[in-house]
């Protein structure tokens, strides 16, 4: 607030003992404070400006745009975000979690690739397409599954991001009708979420008007489209509980973990296996899932930040820091590595 007045720019600051401090001021009228503490594990600049913005989005699909942008009210709103709480809560634990969860950081869909994709995928249009909807989507414990065209086309990666942490965390309802604000597709008109358990861990959802009525949807439309899926279903369960891949597909045994993001529709799976087979008996044992994802995390921050800067447009000039030797050079980065102590 001091260097604002007098004309100069502090997007963020940081310790020596690694503990940083980053904000961001929205539609001129908040203002989100992001703080980590140093030692154990590091948390970078980007995966804290994420942080923010994520949480912005979040708010904005609650409460909507107007709500934040124009306050009357200070003591109403701080009522009223605590229906924002738990979405905090799941984006601040996925900030280091062990569950593989990256969208958070790259901006991309979590994804599960299904091995019964196009019967999934059938039923999913059919069923959206009898609530009268052209938003649909599948989720397997907080993952995309299937998704109608619309829902990734029209929907912007952070939309589809924010909307599976608020499915996965109303997961424990059986049924339910929500009013969402897309943060950037209507920020300032509601639209209706229907989101069904079909099975626990595994969720339908869909974006639509007035109709059809939760009753309706829940007694009618769910038994209808669903029920002779239900196998396809838990097959679906257990292959999340394994692997984001299908089991056709064969993981070099020295793979710790793996991060495959198609850019061009913002859609990532992420691996991080229990297991390997046909390793050495003289290779390294797996490191914890955890310490292997916080890696992956790591890694990612470092190839955006310092050679990939083109591609992650988003990431704002004041959390880029490029390596000296690139200023000046026209060279394309074509790949990048890290060597740690580990």
């Amino acid at each position: 607030m001091f260097g604002t007045g007098h004309g100069a720019q502090l997007a963020s600051c940081e310790t020596d003992r690694g503990s940083r401090v980053v904000w961001g001021v929205f539609q001129e009228s908040l203002m989100l404070i992001a703080v980590s503490g140093g030692g154990g594990s590091a948390i970078s600049e980007l995966q804290l400006r994420r942080l923010l913005e994520n949480v912005w989005n979040c708010m904005v699909l609650v409460l909507g745009q107007d709500e934040l942008a124009n306050v009357r009210n200070v003591e109403r709103l701080k009522r009223e975000l605590r229906s924002c709480y738990r979405l905090i809560d799941t984006l601040l634990e996925r900030v280091n979690d062990d569950q593989g969860f990256m969208g958070d950081l790259t901006q991309c869909a979590d994804c599960l690739i299904p091995s019964h994709s196009g019967l999934l995928q059938e039923a999913l249009d059919t069923f959206a397409q009898a609530a009268e909807s052209e938003f649909g989507c599948l989720l397997v414990h907080g993952r995309v599954a299937q998704a109608t065209e619309k829902w990734w086309s029209r929907l912007t990666s952070q939309e589809v991001v924010v909307l599976s942490v608020l499915v996965h965390s109303l997961s424990s309802a059986s049924s339910c009708d929500y009013p969402v604000f897309l943060p950037q597709g209507s920020p300032t008109v509601a639209i209706r979420l229907l989101s069904f358990q079909l099975l626990p861990g595994v969720h339908v959802c869909v974006l639509c008007g007035p109709k059809p009525s939760l009753y309706k949807a829940e007694n009618e439309l769910i038994g209808r489209f669903w029920s002779t899926f239900v196998e396809n279903l838990r097959s679906c369960l257990e292959q999340a509980e394994r692997s984001t891949l299908p089991p056709s597909v064969n993981l070099r045994w020295d793979i710790q973990a793996l991060l495959l993001i198609n850019r061009e529709s913002r859609r990532a799976v992420t691996v991080c296996p229990r297991v390997r087979s046909g390793a050495p008996s003289e290779a390294m044992p797996l490191l914890s899932s955890g310490r292997r994802l916080e890696l992956l995390r790591l890694f990612y921050t470092f190839a955006v930040t310092r050679y990939f800067t083109a591609q992650e447009t988003s990431v704002s000039s004041a959390s880029t820091t490029s390596e000296d030797f690139s200023q000046g050079f026209t060279h394309v980065p074509v790949q990048c590595y890290l060597i740690t102590d580990e």
